[in-house]
């Protein structure tokens, strides 16, 4: 390490004073109240729970303070789960919660506080927490925090929806996995059925000292079936879901679990009963529930730009996509783009604004194979020369830093149909749904397994496979891909679960996609589950 980089004793017993003084660091949340400092008349006046005057007591507070900026926000979450298992339903669950996050920049250094508490004493002694973090993470700061611009918005989100999940019934939601868990167990050769719900709702407020006031209504829809197949000293499952997307019951409504069941069923037993996979080169044709994982992986986080700055080495690895590439390296052949658009509707990052207060937008990641774009915050933006955030920065709660998340991020469609793409396939695979994967640290060389797998001969989908993975190099597997089907085939498939950060956070995005063919593929075959 440089002399320059390191930090002299007096910056580090500076630093650890003011820690040691609030009793928290950079991104912690408060246990319970602390000790409130006397409230102007104008503050005292607020009520609890009134999330307009909270706010305006915050960031007041962090204009007064000098700070260069800050924001807040109010988050209210309430989610249901409803999970069943081999005829049984096993598990109901509604959960609240509810709390808000500060963040405050001075002297070119974060401060962030949380608590759960919403009085105005409370909001006023968690902001001058997150300003005296603030304050004392500048001492360490090795090149000073400059935000990229962005108009303060005032505006109120709802994502989209027709039937409010949380209206509908529980004996409604119970009897559709029932039935459907009852249609798999018909199927000879099941051993086990699962089938879940699962819905969450976020009523949000954000205001900055910019002047942004935002106010949100957004929710997200699951469900899935699932069974598993034992034979000949084995077992295989299959698995069939809708997409994690910003929808209401309507979602669940039209994915008609109850007919979905038996297909699911007989393909488990199917699987289980089908030849291994005899390792060798193959054309691939990809369905869009398998495309959305690689996707993600190989071009959603190398195309983060934190991680390309080498902000991510420690936990989360670095990225190959390094900048000086921008706008000139060959990802891959001239049939893929991939667009990040966090305007979709259903994108789960289709939130109308990011946590930095940025409108959502659309731009290219890969264009015709060429590197053209990464995701960004106000943050990281600057410092490859850009003037404005793409607007991905998303915490996972109110008790969370924002940080930069990929973005709603799909493969371009095509021209054609899954038949054509098949059709012109002499030797190959057909790949259904996610499996087990692994990647390098720089989203480089990786290996990624599947749901469900058909062999393809001559143009026709045969039998079932089993234990296939593939193996490849990001830029030559996507430079391998000749087709992409058309719009009519497309499908987008969300994810909230992706990790990131320390302390790590669950970051929520889409990946949408038609079928795709990738040629001359080097397949391996993984070990039987038995």
């Amino acid at each position: 390490m440089s002399a320059r980089r390191r930090l002299t004793r007096r910056q580090f017993v500076r630093c650890a004073a003011a820690g040691a003084a609030s009793g928290y660091w950079l991104g912690c949340a408060a246990p319970g109240p602390r000790a409130a400092a006397p409230l102007t008349r104008e503050e005292a006046a607020v009520q609890q729970g009134d999330w307009d005057g909270l706010a305006g007591i915050c960031v007041q507070r962090i204009r007064r303070s000098g700070a260069e900026y800050g924001d807040i926000r109010l988050i209210e979450t309430v989610r249901h789960v409803i999970r069943g298992q081999d005829g049984r339903i096993e598990d109901v669950r509604e959960t609240r919660d509810a709390g808000f996050g500060v963040r405050v920049l001075y002297g070119g250094g974060w401060g962030f506080a949380a608590s759960p508490i919403f009085t105005p004493e409370e909001v006023r002694a968690t902001t001058e927490l997150a300003i005296e973090i603030a304050r004392a993470s500048a001492t360490l700061a090795l090149e000073p925090v400059r935000l990229a611009p962005e108009p303060p918005h005032q505006d109120a989100v709802a994502s989209p929806r027709e039937i409010d999940p949380f209206s509908v019934p529980l004996e409604q939601k119970t009897g559709l996995l029932l039935a459907a868990m009852e249609a798999m167990q018909k199927v000879e050769g099941i051993r086990r059925t699962r089938a879940s719900l699962w819905a969450q709702r976020d009523l949000k407020m954000f205001a900055s000292t910019e002047g942004a006031l935002v106010a949100f209504d957004l929710l997200a829809s699951h469900g899935a079936i699932g069974a598993t197949a034992v034979c000949a000293g084995r077992f295989a499952s299959r698995e069939h879901d809708t997409p994690h997307l910003r929808a209401g019951w309507e979602l669940i409504r039209d994915a008609n679990f109850e007919r979905e069941a038996t297909r699911v069923a007989e393909q488990a037993v199917e699987k289980c009963q089908a030849p291994a996979v005899e390792a060798g080169e193959y054309d691939l044709v990809l369905d869009p529930a398998h495309l959305a994982l690689t996707i993600h992986e190989s071009c959603g986080h190398p195309s983060e730009l934190d991680r390309a700055l080498g902000y991510e080495a420690n936990y989360a690895g670095t990225s190959f996509l390094t900048p000086e590439k921008l706008g000139r390296f060959r990802y891959g052949s001239p049939q893929v783009s991939l667009v990040a658009d966090n305007t979709e509707p259903g994108g789960l990052a289709s939130t109308g604004y990011d946590d930095d207060g940025v409108a959502g937008q659309r731009w290219d990641i890969v264009r015709e194979g060429v590197f053209a774009g990464y995701s960004t915050n106000r943050e990281v933006a600057p410092k490859i020369g850009e003037g404005r955030s793409r607007g991905s920065c998303r915490a996972d709660g109110w008790s969370s830093i924002p940080i930069l998340r990929i973005a709603n991020v799909g493969l371009e469609p095509g021209a054609g149909t899954l038949d054509d793409l098949i059709g012109d396939v002499k030797r190959g695979i057909y790949i259904e749904g996610a499996g087990s994967f692994s990647i390098d640290q720089k989203r480089y060389n990786f290996q990624f397994g599947g749901d469900a797998f058909w062999l393809i001969e001559n143009g026709q989908r045969k039998h079932m496979l089993r234990d296939v993975i593939y193996t490849g190099i990001t830029p030559e597997f996507w430079g391998s891909c000749d087709a992409v089907a058309d719009r009519a085939h497309r499908r987008m498939f969300g994810f909230i679960t992706c990790g990131k950060g320390q302390p790590g956070q669950s970051g929520w995005m889409t990946h949408a996609a038609s079928p795709a063919r990738f040629r001359g593929v080097n397949v391996i075959r993984g070990a039987t589950a038995s």
